[in-house]
């Protein structure tokens, strides 16, 4: 594109710019406020300003929910940036999960409920998955497993993932789980980064109607992992598996020559409980390690007030084991309240694209737990999958991952929660272990698009390069100004990289890496990683608000916005967008599209390039990889340089290049 002049590009403000504008607001049903823990605004206010005048006195309270073989003594001990939570106190969070629950009338309550994607479902009591894990914990300890030495898992969405995880934590063992859809390659980094002594896989797994292999990359992986001793294979697809004498053990096989019973381990509040690695497109990966007792008490606290979870509710979440979401909110924190988990192994659209619709059906789900990038998917493939399927029985939904835009939160909200179940959009990380900022439901009136406010003890704000608070709508660094239980303790191995990565960017507090802007009520509203705003002709705009005013058009399914470099303005907005089933792409569609977005945001905002795609680039965990539409977006001839292996689907992004052409 040739350029007509010459002239430097406007310098950028310091603070993001905010103009999109959503004023709708939905209360709480008067039923939900009613039943809810925290039924008014008035109520979750008062506990807020008690927990940050007091946070000792009100975590200390809050932490007698768990089941400790020890008190601590203090609470806290702070020494920015590293944090030690209960100090003193003994506990075991595999305990906290099952044994404590055996004594009652839970023992006998369905902990798990698992439908594989051919439709096979298995059910496990609290005292059947308690068996499981002692069985393979004391697997483990055969193979010379000890309390410190990291276990590695490689698993698909099956009932052994989180077993794996249980055993681990009984006897002391940190786990690192990988997902099952990365690389070998990935798998041998993470691998020798923890120096995890024993792997746990699969033969395989199901998705999207085909056996995929999974030791395989196990195998691979293993020719440059040097302290790999011994790997333990769960039998799930039966296909044929190669398997080397002496290190490849069927783990069915092994269960048999060990017995069910094995004593917990008395572990201190900050023993490491897992090591969780970021998916870095660039650079290695960060192993985020997190510790036993302010994690469990995290992730605990939160699915007990944010979920309102309630001993009758079947509660689905959709992440995968192998992100930080299906550690606290598949496993630890739902199983530690005593709830009951249903897990999915498959795809959301296989055999077609109502599976999740059916699962909630037949399973009569009350909690529903998902992503914005599915809701989109869900809208795209069309309400008429909703149809002959009775969703009745939710009364809470809830959005994670990245920015919920204002429309799919509608639809989500109007759809799926027939306009009566609360939305808990949940702004958090892997590095902060549980949610930070979110509605709570039954009390916070719900903005479409904000997460709203923050959990208790959360002391967050917006602030500028310098540290500042930056006034209502203005957009700034999203910072947290004091510890939190569930924080990550650091980067494994790497204290010095921890502490430049968080805690470097504004002095003496957490920096999230996202922007944000709180409105007049002192909601937050999120607007996409720092690394990710838009240079505009001196304006900074947060890739989400302009991706929330592109998805509101209505013949729009899902978009994704990148900077292309511009010599006038110094960057070009270039708008990716799926459009919905049955509307076809056309020049006038481009300029009605355009159009829209200068009205809803401003002429700023409007797209110089819209390019329709079938689809977006995305991780199995559902997140867009903007990472690869700016390669796509800047390069002439559409060669992508950057890691492709995290990516879900490769078509996609073979014909996101045709789109440019």
């Amino acid at each position: 594109m040739p350029m007509t002049t010459s002239s430097p590009a406007p310098a950028a403000t310091t603070n993001i710019d905010s103009m999109l504008k959503e004023k709708r607001v939905f209360k709480p049903t008067a039923k939900f406020s009613k039943e809810a823990r925290i039924g008014t605004l008035k109520k979750y206010k008062k506990m807020h300003r008690a927990s940050l005048r007091n946070p000792d006195k009100f975590w200390g309270k809050l932490a007698e929910d768990l089941s400790w073989f020890k008190p601590w003594k203090k609470v806290c001990v702070w020494k920015p940036p590293f944090a030690e939570w209960f100090v003193g106190g003994k506990l075991n969070a595999s305990y906290n999960c099952l044994d404590r629950h055996l004594t009652g009338p839970l023992r006998n309550k369905a902990a798990i409920i698992w439908e594989g994607e051919p439709g096979e479902v298995v059910t496990l009591t609290y005292l059947q998955l308690h068996r499981e894990v002692c069985l393979l914990a004391n697997v483990l300890k055969k193979h010379g497993v000890k309390s410190g030495d990291r276990v590695m898992i490689y698993l698909p969405m099956i009932p052994e993932a989180v077993t794996a995880m249980l055993a681990c934590a009984r006897i002391g063992a940190p786990h690192s789980v990988v997902f099952s859809g990365f690389s070998a390659e990935a798998l041998k980094e993470r691998t020798n980064d923890c120096g995890a002594k024993i792997i746990i896989t699969s033969d395989g797994g199901y998705r999207r109607g085909s056996a995929l292999a999974v030791k395989a990359n196990v195998d691979k992986a293993l020719d440059g992992c040097p302290k790999v001793k011994s790997v333990l294979v769960v039998q799930r697809t039966k296909m044929e598996t190669p398997m080397t004498p002496g290190r490849d053990f069927w783990l069915h096989e092994e269960a048999q020559t060990v017995n069910a019973v094995c004593e917990p381990a008395v572990l201190d509040s900050e023993h490491p409980l897992f090591i969780l690695y970021t998916s870095g497109s660039t650079g290695k990966p960060k192993g985020i390690l997190h510790t036993t007792a302010g994690y469990l008490l995290g992730c605990h606290t939160t699915t007990k007030y944010y979920f309102d979870l309630r001993p009758e509710d079947v509660y689905f979440c959709t992440a995968d084991v192998g992100w930080i979401t299906g550690h606290s909110y598949v496993a630890y924190g739902v199983l530690s309240n005593g709830g009951t988990s249903l897990i999915y192994e498959g795809a959301p659209n296989f055999p077609e694209p109502d599976r999740f619709w059916r699962l909630i059906d037949k399973h009569k789900v009350n909690i529903f737990y998902t992503a914005p990038t599915a809701i989109r998917s869900f809208i795209k493939w069309g309400d008429d999958w909703l149809a002959p399927h009775d969703l009745s029985s939710l009364r809470l939904l809830g959005s994670v991952g990245e920015p919920i835009n204002p429309e799919a939160w509608i639809w989500f909200y109007e759809k799926i929660g027939g306009k009566r179940c609360p939305i808990v959009d949940t702004w958090w990380q892997t590095e902060t272990g549980a949610h930070m900022i979110a509605p709570m439901p039954g009390a916070t009136p719900m903005k479409p698009g904000s997460a709203t406010l923050p959990f208790f003890g959360v002391d967050a704000a917006v602030v500028d390069d310098r540290g500042r608070e930056v006034g209502p709508n203005v957009g700034g660094k999203l910072v947290i100004k004091r510890p939190w239980p569930s924080m990550l303790r650091s980067i494994y191995g790497d204290a010095t990289r921890y502490r430049k990565t968080y805690w470097s960017e504004i002095p003496g507090v957490y920096f999230a890496g996202d922007g944000a802007r709180r409105d007049k009520d002192g909601y937050f509203w999120i607007q996409g990683r720092i690394d990710d705003v838009l240079n505009v002709a001196g304006h900074r705009l947060g890739t989400s608000e302009v991706e929330s005013a592109l998805a509101s058009h209505p013949d729009i399914a899902e978009a994704a916005v990148v900077g292309r470099p511009d010599e006038m303005k110094g960057q070009a907005v270039v708008a990716f967008v799926t459009l919905k089933n049955g509307v076809t792409a056309s020049p006038a569609l481009k300029e009605s599209i355009r159009a829209h977005v200068g009205k809803e945001i401003g002429p700023i905002a409007k797209p110089d390039d819209v390019r329709f795609a079938e689809g977006l680039p995305k991780t199995r965990s559902g997140k867009i990889m903007r990472r690869l539409l700016k390669e796509v977006a800047a390069s002439p001839n559409g060669i992508i340089h950057g890691d492709t292996t995290t990516l879900e689907d490769l078509n996609v992004l073979a014909k996101l290049k045709e789109t440019g052409e």
